[in-house]
């Protein structure tokens, strides 16, 4: 049985990442030092073949033995935050990808596990025309994409120094199930609920690539077991749509005016579109399976389900873990 590390696995996409292992059969040690981010609606702790090293990855001093890959989704993520004070942006994303990486240096090279670092398409900046493609500059807008751009190149420079066995992911905007509630769908959603209107960033035109999480573990797999070290992947579904776009489709799904919006300031530094060219991610044998109009009512159903099933006391438990709570009333 492989015993793979995966770092941030209590958050967003490292704990759907963490349900594709448990399912394959892998033994999991998740390094998750547990903030507001973190999903407390996980039951990770019923499968023997996991475990929970409740820890900053600045903190960790050794690695776990016999560990075949280190899968490192542990990141500051919020943009508007990163604005706000950068201090833990630099201390998580780019500290604490460099202890990980002094800690695998640090080994023997035959016992070293491969590196495997999960970025983002901000780190490319953005583009008006075309695509990305995995060789080109990098040029963040923002602190949050600039320390994630930091982290590429040290783990990039580890590995062509030190001879560190390296792959990074760089994905799109993900939507799934679980997703903490001041994203953008999830914030829309919630809104809706309580009647408000749908906040958009300036005119609402920005445009993003979008990609169910649990396609993007599916292809974060694929790098794991497939990739090639030293490579970088770039991870999207190509569906690209303006925000403005997204929004209007959640708020048909909950039964609202697709004009049941209000447009805020624009964020500082903000980009005007992101979009990546995927050839390489998919010749691994990767493809999409999940649209955002498959997956839109589907979310509603499931959440409006598991909140019918509950009392008053689950059901405020089930709203704060969604997000909602500020929508529950006693």
């Amino acid at each position: 049985m492989q015993r793979v590390l995966v770092t941030g696995g209590l958050g967003f996409i490292g704990s759907h990442f963490i349900e594709l292992l448990l399912s394959k059969g892998y033994y999991v040690i998740n390094i998750d030092k547990k903030t507001y981010l973190s999903r407390e609606d996980l039951d990770f702790d019923k499968n023997k073949n996991y475990e929970l090293i409740l820890k900053d990855i600045n903190d960790i001093r050794v690695l776990p033995a016999d560990i075949s890959h280190i899968v490192n989704f542990a990141a500051e993520s919020h943009v508007e935050d990163s604005i706000v004070d950068s201090t833990n942006f630099v201390r998580t994303n780019i500290n604490g990808v460099h202890n990980l990486l002094e800690l695998v240096r640090e080994l023997p090279p035959d016992k070293r596990p491969v590196f495997v670092h999960i970025s983002t398409d901000e780190v490319y900046g953005d583009i008006a025309d075309g695509t990305f493609s995995e060789s080109d500059r990098l040029h963040p807008s923002s602190p949050y994409s600039a320390t994630k751009a930091a982290a590429d190149q040290l783990v990039i420079a580890w590995a062509r120094t030190h001879g560190l066995k390296v792959r990074i992911c760089r994905s799109s905007n993900n939507y799934g199930y679980g997703q903490h509630g001041t994203k953008l769908i999830p914030n829309t959603m919630k809104r809706a609920i309580k009647g408000h209107k749908a906040l958009i960033h300036g005119h609402g035109k920005y445009t993003r690539e979008w990609t169910f999480v649990g396609d993007n573990c599916h292809a974060t797999y694929l790098v794991m077991t497939k990739g090639k070290d030293g490579e970088i992947y770039n991870i999207s579904s190509g569906d690209e749509r303006e925000n403005l776009a997204v929004v209007r489709a959640v708020l048909r799904v909950m039964g609202k005016s697709e004009d049941h919006i209000e447009y805020g300031a624009d964020r500082p530094g903000q980009d005007v579109r992101y979009a990546l060219k995927t050839d390489k991610i998919r010749a691994l044998g990767w493809e999409p399976t999940m649209t955002l109009e498959q997956y839109l009512p589907i979310c509603k159903e499931r959440n409006e389900e598991r909140t019918r099933k509950m009392g008053p006391g689950k059901k405020k438990e089930l709203l704060r873990l969604l997000g909602l709570e500020k929508l529950f009333h006693a």
